[in-house]
């Protein structure tokens, strides 16, 4: 009789929470396919194992907490299924380029968005003449002072 009891509550608990659970989930409205290509700018090779960041953006301009992280294969290429409509900010990471980062309208059920990394650029100094060389200290050259 006691088992009796015990399978009726746990079947009563579980008929009245199945609605509530199925009910807490929102309409997320439409989503989209996007498929991402990563390419060298210089040659327009692929870049693989690059790591492309999807964050969400909100109302705004704000980044919503979390966001997934994909790496591309040896073509370049990652996909990811299941993307709301909205803006998305792209962030890709590969050693040997610059960081690349940009907003994208989302609004299709399937998009590619075709990325292309650009090599690091020289670093600026104030001992070099602008046409590269330095003088024999290491140091810049003396100004001439006007009279």
């Amino acid at each position: 009789m006691k088992m009796l009891r015990v399978a009726f509550a746990i079947f009563t608990l579980l008929l009245i929470s199945t609605p509530l659970i199925a009910g807490d989930k929102k309409d997320e409205g439409p989503q989209s396919s996007l498929a991402f290509v990563v390419l060298k700018d210089d040659n327009g090779k692929p870049v693989r194992n690059a790591a492309v960041v999807l964050h969400f953006v909100g109302k705004h301009a704000k980044q919503a907490k979390g966001g997934f992280e994909l790496k591309t294969d040896p073509e370049g290429k990652t996909h990811f299924d299941g993307i709301p409509y909205g803006t998305l900010r792209v962030q890709v990471i590969a050693p040997g380029f610059q960081t690349f980062g940009n907003d994208y309208a989302i609004n299709q059920a399937e998009q590619e968005i075709t990325i292309r990394l650009k090599r690091p650029q020289g670093e600026y100094s104030i001992y070099e003449k602008h046409d590269g060389s330095t003088n024999s200290s290491g140091t810049a050259p003396p100004q001439d002072k006007p009279q």
